[in-house]
This record gives C-alpha cells, sequence and structure tokens, in this order.
C-alpha cells in the first residue's frame, strides 16, 4: 500500500482541510495519515465565521514522529499551517526523510476571509518550504502573496506570477481559480514546469458554496505523484478529478457545499 501525508488543518464541517485530504487519498486507493496543525470551527450563529485554534508545538512534532518516522510515506502535501513553528516542523520533517514528491498548497486565508492570515508567515512558508516542493498550488490570491504581484487578474500575470514562484524554488507550478479573471467563462488553471505553460481548462461549475476544492486539487496532485505520475500528468488527472467532485457536489448548509470526491468511481481514470 502506497503511504502519503498531510500536514493540514482539521476542517470541523468535513469539507476542505485533512479530512478532503483524506478522502481524495482513498479515492486514488492510497493510504493516507494526516498531521493536525490547526483546527478551523465555524460560527453558525455569526454567518459561518472561521476561528482557528492552533495545535500546540509538542503535540504536532509527535505526530510528526510517528508519521514520517514511525510510517514513512511516498509523498506529502502541507496545507494550512497557521503557525511558524509548524512552518519549520514541515521543513525539517521533510528534509530529514528525504521527502520529494512534495505539494505545497499554501493555504492563506479561510473560506470567506479577504486578508492573508499572517503576511510574515506567508513570508516564512515562500523561504522555507518552496524550495522544497516539486509542486506548489497556490491560487490567485496565493499566487500574489507569494509572487509580490497585485492584481492578477489576466493570463499573462498568472504566467509571471507562476515564473516568480518556480524561481523561488518550486520545481512546478500549479495556480488554481483562473475562473475569477474578467470574462472567464471556463474552470482555467495554469501549469507551469520551470519552462513551458499548459493551460487545464474544465467546464465552470457555478456555486455560491464550493468549498474545499483547493485542498481536494492539491492532495489529488500529491496522490499522483504518489502513485508515480510526473508533475504534469498527476495536475492534468487532479483537473479531471476536481471536476468529476464539484459536479457531484452538494450544499452542506446555507453557507458552504463540498465537492464529492467519490463521484469518479465509475470513470475509470486509473486504466
Amino acid at each position: 500500500m502506497v503511504k502519503l501525508a498531510t500536514i493540514a488543518g482539521s476542517d470541523a464541517s468535513g469539507g476542505a482541510g485533512l479530512e478532503a485530504d483524506l478522502k481524495t487519498f482513498e479515492e486514488y486507493g492510497l493510504y493516507g495519515m494526516a498531521a493536525v496543525t490547526v483546527i478551523a470551527t465555524m460560527d453558525s450563529d455569526n454567518d459561518w465565521a472561521h476561528r482557528v485554534f492552533p495545535v500546540d508545538e509538542g503535540a504536532l512534532r509527535a505526530q510528526l514522529e510517528t508519521v514520517f518516522k514511525g510510517v514513512g510515506v511516498s509523498a506529502a502535501k502541507s496545507g494550512m499551517l497557521g503557525t511558524f513553528y509548524a512552518v519549520e516542523l514541515t521543513r525539517e520533517y521533510l528534509s530529514a526523510y528525504g521527502v520529494k514528491n512534495f505539494v505545497l498548497d499554501p493555504v492563506m486565508v479561510c473560506k470567506g476571509a479577504g486578508e492573508a492570515l499572517n503576511p510574515e508567515l506567508n513570508n516564512a512558508i515562500a523561504e522555507k518550504l518552496l524550495p522544497l516542493a516539486e509542486v506548489a498550488t497556490p491560487n490567485l490570491f496565493e499566487a500574489e502573496q507569494l509572487s509580490g504581484l497585485t492584481g492578477i487578474d489576466t493570463l499573462e500575470k498568472m504566467k509571471e506570477a507562476a515564473r516568480i514562484i518556480g524561481g523561488k524554488g518550486a520545481r512546478h507550478v500549479f495556480i488554481k481559480g483562473g475562473a475569477k479573471l474578467p470574462n472567464q467563462d471556463r474552470a482555467l488553471d495554469l501549469f507551469f514546469d520551470g519552462r513551458d505553460f499548459f493551460t487545464l481548462e474544465d467546464e465552470l461549475i457555478k456555486t455560491s458554496w464550493t468549498h474545499g476544492a483547493g485542498c481536494t486539487t492539491s492532495a489529488a496532485i500529491a496522490a499522483g505523484l504518489a502513485r508515480g505520475l510526473s508533475a504534469r500528468e498527476a495536475a492534468v488527472l487532479a483537473k479531471k478529478f476536481i471536476a468529476a467532485s464539484l459536479k457531484a457536489g452538494f450544499p452542506l448548509n446555507r453557507w458552504v457545499g463540498p465537492g464529492n470526491p467519490s463521484a469518479w468511481r465509475g470513470a475509470h481514470l486509473f486504466g
């Protein structure tokens, strides 16, 4: 059984974070493990406002010891880290155990938030984790934070951001969320391999509540790498996976709704 890990926050509602990651790993036929960095909760009396509770440093280190020393992994991804020690511990264990198939999902905001959780923390993520990343998977906002660009509103600006992020160490860059570009009516993502650009498009699934799509996409890329795919192959397959998931999504409540990772079980995408 191929084993991989997510180092990420727990979403108490189950639609994003490590819960989405583990569901995705399972659909790829892999054995997933998780090291919990933070616990995110949502307040149903306050329009689903988020609160984030960090896991203490000792507990996080003990989890990472369990995963990397006690079991071992073929690939790993990180999501919301939330603290400086979580960034440093992630760097430490990825480096110590030589994890090459690492996907960095640089989660910088919760769903519905409009500001970075901590700009200084984001700088630490860029400095310490981008050089370890086989694939970095920022959305448009996170691409701005990592690249230093502002107002990414065209495909050319997405490409410029990808070049900058790649220049900071990531071997491949997958920028999600191009559907938010002006006059865009397709689900557009951009893949950069350090030299060439490839656009990935699919039907745009429009809802007001899509929740966990970024986590799921990065988890699917990590799972593809764990299965032996190249970074580009993993990204292409992840695009198909998330499209199927979102098409089968459903409203969880009046604020959010998850995708359905099990939607592609009959598609025979693995041959």
